[in-house]
């Protein structure tokens, strides 16, 4: 063993040679890791050894830590292209994601304040609401709550949005969208979304509100989309004249 193999902490060792493991799928996404203990006395270490080695591994993303119930391998996170003015869902067929999309329900109700500036309607007048769930190769994944202006919902009422992506449904309705602008912020899940996305309150989540542009840099779509934080993350790409942003898998 050279002085550089020496000097290595045990615990990065015991991380690379799970990390290892998990890429070679011998433990498979959704799959528990042995228990703490077991795995100790496998790699001969202490437990606090090996808790670091399974803290790198959640640093990566490639485990998650479940109180009381163990480590468990993740599954592999999608990506998400905010330069792209495709819809979230097509972004994500588009990686060989299957997406399922239930209707958790469609009406017209006046927005709140906030959506209704961010649109720039009268908050007074009806506008239409689409509530969506989206399922990430089977698991749920993203919260979406669409809002579209009263003057467009005519043309959306009977959209089956559970086979038709919006922006198909509003190019259909001769709307030519142009341009969006998105903010995405961190957050925790709220109650009454914790049982769409079978995750408990409080698990971190990305909250992404998009505003989407037609001719004239009219407003005709504003979404909220919640996001779970444990099933994708944000990375840069950096060049010397721009800077691209996608939502990505820590896994390679």
């Amino acid at each position: 063993m050279n002085g550089s193999e020496r000097r290595r902490p045990k615990y990065a060792a015991i991380a690379e040679d799970l990390d290892a493991k998990i890429k070679s799928e011998l433990y498979e996404p959704g799959q528990p890791l042995p228990a703490q203990r077991e795995l100790s006395a496998a790699y001969g270490v202490t437990l606090m050894t090996l808790r670091q080695a399974l803290q790198l591994l959640t640093e990566r993303g490639l485990v998650s830590q479940q109180a009381g119930r163990g480590t468990f391998v993740a599954a592999p996170k999608a990506s998400y292209s905010l330069g792209s003015m495709q819809s979230l869902a097509d972004d994500l067929r588009a990686q060989g994601h299957a997406v399922e999309t239930a209707l958790l329900g469609r009406s017209r109700r006046r927005p709140p304040r906030r959506v209704a500036d961010q649109l720039g309607v009268d908050p007074a007048v009806p506008a239409l609401r689409i509530e969506r769930l989206r399922r990430l190769d089977g698991t749920p994944a993203i919260h979406q709550v669409s809002w579209v202006p009263a003057v467009l919902a005519d043309a959306l009422s009977d959209v089956d949005f559970t086979a038709t992506p919006l922006y198909s449904a509003l190019a259909a309705a001769g709307v030519v969208v142009q341009s969006a602008r998105e903010r995405l912020s961190p957050g925790v899940l709220t109650a009454p979304l914790a049982k769409h996305l079978g995750q408990p309150a409080g698990t971190p989540v990305f909250l992404s509100d998009r505003v989407t542009l037609g001719l004239g840099d009219s407003a005709v779509v504003f979404d909220r989309a919640t996001i779970l934080g444990e099933l994708v993350e944000i990375r840069t790409v950096r060049a010397a004249t721009s800077l691209s942003m996608h939502w990505t898998s820590q896994r390679p």
